[in-house]
């Protein structure tokens, strides 16, 4: 058999005329024309291409029923054999996705069909605005940003308030925080612990030690009250001074991360100590930059 195929082969570079193509006749339309491809084997070869016809029949192409691709039809027994090339007009996306739309895209290809975009890359998906509303008088008009300590106290913004929840007698109410003195207990614990804390926070700011509820006199009672508050509203300072951070979820911490350009990804721990850390120099940038 692969001698056959050898002489095969031969006969077919030393025919000149064994592939012609001939232009589409005056009865084609401009929306279908046709290119016809004559293969035209020299006597030599048909008696070979006789053999094979047989094997070659059950892959036989047939698009008979395909208006707008490439139909074709080969007869080996046939000394001469044609192969029909139909030539389209190019299909507009529009129409290739969505085949159950009417036909004005095949007759204006550059018109789009509504609802249907022309290409995935041009599809262009509406980014959030680098600048927010300051939820807050000590908030920076950026995402998860608060104003330097100097700043609060140049605007004299010195009482931090938050709202919180009793979880035993359900009382919601706004808790005030003095900006200068909690700042200060903040410090002494990063300065005291900071040595031991290896990039993860202890286990008293992921598992926070919740204040007296002033209403019903019980310890260990009140926490930050976040709700369905949206990410970008979250109090950041009243959480940092009031050492709550560890009441948001992963995807608030990694929220704050993500729009600090900290790292995200990791145990909880981890993440709770970027975010503390994250905050403080945003409150004192000259001693925590050069910690850093």
């Amino acid at each position: 058999m692969s001698s056959f195929f050898v002489s095969l082969r031969k006969e077919m570079e030393n025919s000149e005329d064994f592939l012609t193509l001939s232009p589409p006749g005056n009865n084609s339309d401009a929306k279908s024309a046709r290119l016809f491809l004559t293969i035209n084997p020299p006597p030599t070869m048909q008696k070979h291409l006789s053999l094979i016809s047989p094997l070659l029949e059950p892959y036989k192409p047939s698009y008979q029923n395909t208006d707008n691709i490439v139909a074709g039809d080969m007869h080996l027994n046939a000394p001469s054999t044609a192969l029909s090339l139909s030539i389209s007009p190019m299909l507009s996306p529009y129409t290739a996705s969505n085949p159950n739309k009417d036909n004005a895209s095949d007759l204006h290809p550059n018109v789009p069909v509504p609802g249907f975009s022309s290409s995935p890359r041009t599809r262009s998906r509406r980014g959030k605005s680098k600048t927010i509303t300051p939820p807050f008088p000590w908030a920076t008009n950026r995402r998860a940003t608060v104003h330097s300590y100097k700043y609060l106290l140049q605007n004299k913004i010195v009482t931090i308030t938050g709202k919180v929840k009793c979880k035993r007698c359900d009382e919601r109410f706004e808790m005030e925080l003095d900006l200068k003195s909690k700042l200060g207990e903040l410090l002494k614990f990063i300065q005291k612990k900071k040595c031991i804390m290896h990039d993860r926070a202890p286990n008293v700011w992921v598992v926070p030690v919740l204040p007296k509820c002033e209403h019903c006199g019980r310890e260990n009672s009140v926490e930050p009250f976040l709700g369905d508050t949206k990410r970008r509203a979250i109090n950041w300072l009243f959480l940092l001074l009031a050492q709550m951070l560890g009441f948001c979820n992963l995807k608030q911490l990694q929220y704050f991360c993500k729009h600090n350009n900290n790292h995200r990804t990791g145990a909880k721990d981890r993440i709770v100590y970027s975010t503390y850390m994250g905050l403080c120099k945003q409150l004192l940038p000259e001693l925590f930059d050069s910690r850093s």
